[in-house]
């Protein structure tokens, strides 16, 4: 937002020159038409939101395969998610431009970005035991009910009115998520109460960083709530008795700690500069597509897959395409 203001500023002032010289030269061809200066306001900003859309499918490739990498290692959830998060903190804090971040943080900031750092590590804790007492496709299948709980909760956090566009996708993106799980064993109720469990709390974080990420830097961000993850963990961790992973599970919680979770958090966290926290949650629906499909390749889960997993998959297809194609449909009309 901020970057787009300084454009639009800067182009308003390239107007305001070009006015005076025609008023003391008289030349018309150095006015620019009014009509110029918005193209290239839009342009810029298009260009921006494409990138960030663009982020966010890069980050939900990367988050399919930590369901996978969840079922791989041997560590309970709970542990596996403090290893994840530690391994995360560790290396963002040996790097300059996190502690320059939150040197320019206020107090009040690094408590926020610590309450939602506890959010975002019980979704985690929410997400990992859906697949320990399930499987990885009812885990990640779940989470396409994010963007129902997005739609009801942005607008209140956001204090913005709600958008019957952002409902109505939500609630589309719901029989595509039932047909999805229907389409998987039925006898992991539990798994599946655990992965709405995360849902909602995905909602909940991605909403709450939407609203105060906006101007901070994504690295000293997710390093702050990180760290929350880990000082909470620590206790219970402690007293269960820390289980040292084995070599293989070392290797899976190093590739699920950078490529998993550092690099595609950041870039989220960029992203949502640009996109709402509703968006952001519908194309992560996408995820569930990926993991399943990478679970019954290297699973063979594709034995418990039915004709109604191919239905949702297809809904939720249909729903992250619509999302962007109908937001802009809705943006001429307005404008018109």
């Amino acid at each position: 937002m901020i970057r787009c203001l300084q454009s639009w500023c800067r182009w308003y002032h390239e107007c305001i020159i070009a006015c005076f010289v025609h008023v003391f030269t008289g030349h018309d061809e150095f006015v620019p038409s009014l009509d110029i200066c918005i193209r290239k306001y839009v342009k810029n900003s298009v260009a921006a939101e494409r990138q960030a859309y663009l982020q966010l499918h890069v980050c939900v490739v990367l988050w399919g395969f930590t369901a996978i990498l969840g079922r791989l290692i041997s560590l309970p959830a709970v542990q596996l998610v403090h290893w994840r998060m530690a391994l995360v903190a560790v290396v963002l804090l040996g790097l300059r431009r996190t502690w320059v971040g939150i040197a320019g943080m206020s107090l009040r900031s690094i408590f926020v970005f610590l309450a939602i750092g506890l959010i975002v590590t019980a979704h985690w804790v929410a997400f990992y035991t859906s697949i320990k007492i399930s499987n990885a496709s009812v885990a990640v299948a779940c989470l396409g009910l994010g963007s129902i709980f997005a739609a009801i909760i942005e607008p209140i956090v956001m204090q913005r009115p709600h958008e019957r566009l952002e409902l109505l996708l939500g609630v589309l993106a719901v029989p595509g998520v039932v047909l999805i799980v229907g389409g998987v064993p039925l006898d992991m109720r539990l798994g599946i109460a655990a992965g709405v469990v995360a849902a909602l709390l995905s909602a909940i974080f991605t909403t709450l960083n939407k609203r105060f990420a906006s101007n901070g830097d994504p690295f000293a961000i997710t390093c702050i709530e990180m760290t929350a993850g880990v000082v909470v963990l620590g206790v219970p961790a402690a007293l269960s008795g820390l289980t040292m992973p084995t070599q293989m599970d070392a290797i899976w919680l190093v590739v699920l700690a950078v490529a998993c979770t550092l690099l595609p958090f950041v870039m989220w966290i960029q992203s949502l500069k640009y996109v709402s926290a509703f968006s952001t949650l519908l194309i992560l629906n996408l995820e569930p597509v990926y993991a399943i499909l990478l679970a019954a390749v290297l699973f063979r889960e594709y034995k418990d897959l039915t004709p109604l997993f191919y239905g949702g998959t297809a809904i939720v297809l249909l729903t992250v395409v619509m999302q962007p194609q109908l937001r802009r449909l809705t943006y001429f009309k307005m404008a018109q």
